[in-house]
């Protein structure tokens, strides 16, 4: 039978950072109360950026906005939520969202009551000339084919005559052309009153999806050059 020796035996007691140089003592209490209120503090500094950041795209790049009637039918319909941008108000021409085009959806404040805002269709531009007989609508003497027109909203044959867009405005018409109010009626739109283009519909849900603008089959006349820089109204 194998004996084995009585070895050296060692009591361990407490272990103090006394006992080495190179323990370090930790309160775990203390760190973790430190960790919490470092991470709040983290969490409401990323709070309030997420907050300056949609404040500052509300202000000047996209800003909702409510379908308001039915002068838009068939695109839009009364209550739906648009997105729109307004990037546009900038005027970068080196970007397609950065400026109006023909066909686009704008969104602007009615010139006879700024307290109110309409949804209508650029259809010209300041300089150009514009013409409605038997429903359609010539720009420059060229007839605009608009695809987006439905011929259940536009029965109506009341002409528009031949008039000039004058400069810094537009000329703009609902899709609903038998139940719109617009610048056949008011007028033209100056061009600051305009302050955004739809590009997003977020609501109603059967209709999520971005905003299509015109599409001309043979494409649209082309815009005399635009006269908003430089030249007196």
């Amino acid at each position: 039978m194998a004996l084995f020796s009585n070895k050296d035996q060692y009591d361990f007691g407490l272990i103090s950072s006394a006992d080495d140089v190179t323990i370090e003592a930790r309160d775990l209490r203390k760190e973790a109360s430190r960790s919490f209120w470092w991470e709040t503090l983290r969490l409401i500094r990323d709070v309030f950026l997420i907050i300056v950041t949609f404040i500052l795209i509300g202000v000047f790049f996209v800003q909702p906005v409510v379908v308001d009637g039915s002068s838009m039918l068939p695109q839009l319909h009364d209550g739906e939520r648009l997105l729109v941008n307004k990037f546009i108000y900038y005027d970068v021409k080196n970007v397609s969202f950065g400026h109006l085009e023909r066909g686009d959806i704008v969104v602007f404040w009615y010139p006879e009551d700024p307290s109110k805002s309409y949804v209508k269709r650029l259809i010209a531009f300041p300089g150009e000339t514009v013409e409605i007989k038997e429903g359609k609508v010539f720009v420059n003497d060229v007839e605009l084919i608009e695809p987006y027109i439905s011929a259940d909203h536009n029965h109506s044959r009341n002409p528009f005559p031949r008039t000039e867009v004058k400069n810094h405005t537009y000329f703009v018409m609902g899709d609903n052309r038998d139940n719109s109010a617009d610048s056949r009626t008011w007028g033209f739109v100056p061009e600051k009153y305009i302050y955004g283009r739809a590009f997003f519909r977020y609501w109603k849900p059967q209709n999520i999806g971005f905003v299509r603008h015109a599409d001309y089959p043979d494409g649209p006349p082309p815009p005399i050059s635009d006269m908003r820089a430089g030249e007196p109204e």
